[in-house]
């Protein structure tokens, strides 16, 4: 990667584009060397662990360089894309890795380019100068801080720099984060510098007065790529897996199930169909299983929950974000639509409609995605009878919803062919017990059978 040390030449530097993200993968560039660019044109794609979005350059120029190719995942805080800014005004120096004291600037200096949505880095900012004569302070030499540093008499260390997974990795393994020795860009602790840490003393050098061992290099592994092929995990796959493990083994999971009569279900959604207020919008059995949900979460509001662990607090929540597991050719995505519980049925289709379309075009956002609170997988679509669902991180319930089939049941004291469907909810037996579970799914269950209770129950 070249280095560019012209004045007028800017690096725009791999946003963190979602909440502890670390890293993303480049998947197209929309420019090329010589182009010009836009305060605001889209450059690239990128993908993170959560969705794929379009990176806009926050200032005017000419495309100078790609440091990287399509398909390289790189770390956020590393230059992608080198522009030589339009008229030859002079690029702001870089800022050091370390903090340092901050010098004077004179007022109406440049603008600090700033993309939506990602924030100004905590290094950036500046303080309003006081006013009054300067004092310089002069600087101790390094021999006396590090004297005073040892000792405690000097001020405190800055805290060290890491994401929050890193700081959780940090602390499930003991590892005091002030005592690690950082190898990320502008200082930032990283998972392996955690793990380092972490290793054994035994991984020290071993004496100098040791007889060398020759070691084989280890056999590179090879297969048949007739036979097999090798998909590399990463991105929104790499992602989920990581998230429904971890929700495996820490939350204690409990299924419970129930087959339930869908036929007047059935046919209230195609009377909605030809309703002039639902007229344009997306409007399915899904529809009124979330509807069905929202209501049975009302009537037993404890089941909208989550579990702090550090503090070990339940945590009710007075809202509903309520989660739509989507199948997309990237992977399993699961967004939210904000505040469900206060939507009438047409804002919670057109809600639904929007979350389907985006998804599929790939153009679901980070902040979509995050804040769930219960979430729904319809496995009945690809037709499955039901399944036991893990929980997403963070949330106490999710219901599966099976395929809705045409099968015998006895009804009004006889067997006549109905729409039948099997619900499945998956719940955190830590701070949802089985009475709880059970009435929530029951609630669902009565309402698609007798859809009226749509209206009493609300």
């Amino acid at each position: 990667m070249t280095t560019m040390t012209e004045a007028s030449v800017r690096e725009f530097k791999m946003p963190d584009v979602g909440e502890g993200l670390t890293e993303a993968e480049i998947l197209k560039w929309y420019v090329q060397p010589g182009d010009t660019v836009s305060d605001g044109q889209v450059v690239c794609e990128v993908e993170t662990a959560k969705a794929a979005v379009e990176l806009p350059i926050p200032y005017d120029g000419v495309v100078r360089e790609l440091h990287f190719p399509e398909g390289t995942t790189v770390d956020v805080g590393t230059p992608i894309i080198a522009v030589d800014v339009a008229g030859g005004a002079p690029a702001p120096a870089e800022q050091p890795e370390e903090p340092k004291a901050e010098e004077p600037k004179p007022a109406g200096s440049g603008r600090q380019p700033v993309l939506v949505g990602y924030g100004v880095a905590a290094s950036s900012t500046k303080r309003r100068p006081r006013k009054g004569p300067e004092v310089t302070v002069p600087q101790a030499s390094a021999a006396v801080q590090s004297e005073l540093n040892g000792h405690g008499a000097a001020a405190a260390k800055p805290r060290p720099l890491a994401k929050p997974p890193v700081r959780k990795l940090a602390k499930d393994l003991g590892v005091d984060l002030a005592t690690v020795t950082p190898s990320g860009p502008d200082g930032i602790i990283t998972r392996e510098d955690v793990h380092a840490a972490a290793a054994p003393a035994a991984a020290a050098p071993a004496p100098v007065a040791a007889t060398p061992v020759s070691v084989p290099p280890a056999p590179v592994a090879t297969y048949d790529t007739a036979r097999e092929t090798r998909v590399p995990v990463k991105g929104v796959r790499k992602a989920t897996a990581q998230a429904m493990v971890g929700s495996a083994f820490t939350a204690p999971h409990v299924t419970e199930f129930v087959t339930v009569d869908v036929t007047r279900t059935m046919r209230l959604v195609e009377e909605l169909k030809q309703d002039k207020d639902m007229q344009g919008l997306r409007v399915n059995p899904l529809l009124l299983v979330a509807r069905a949900l929202l209501v049975a979460i009302r009537r037993n509001p404890e089941i909208n929950a989550s579990w702090d662990e550090a503090n070990q607090e339940i945590v009710l929540k007075h809202y509903v974000n309520l989660g739509i597991a989507a199948a997309t050719p990237r992977g399993l995505i699961v967004p939210n639509i904000k505040d469900a519980h206060v939507k009438t049925l047409p804002q919670l289709a057109e809600g639904l409609g929007e979350l389907v379309a985006t998804a599929r075009e790939g153009k679901t956002s980070p902040a979509a995605m995050q804040g769930g609170t219960v979430t729904i997988t319809n496995v009945g679509v690809f037709g499955v009878d039901t399944g036991t669902p893990i929980l997403n991180p963070g949330e106490s319930a999710i219901l599966a919803v099976g395929a809705i089939k045409l099968q015998p049941w006895v009804h009004k004291g006889k067997v006549k062919p109905r729409q039948v469907t099997t619900l499945a909810l998956s719940f955190d037996h830590r701070l949802v017990d089985g009475e709880l579970g059970s009435k929530v799914l029951a609630d669902v269950a009565a309402i698609l059978e007798q859809p009226k209770r749509l209206i009493t129950w609300a």
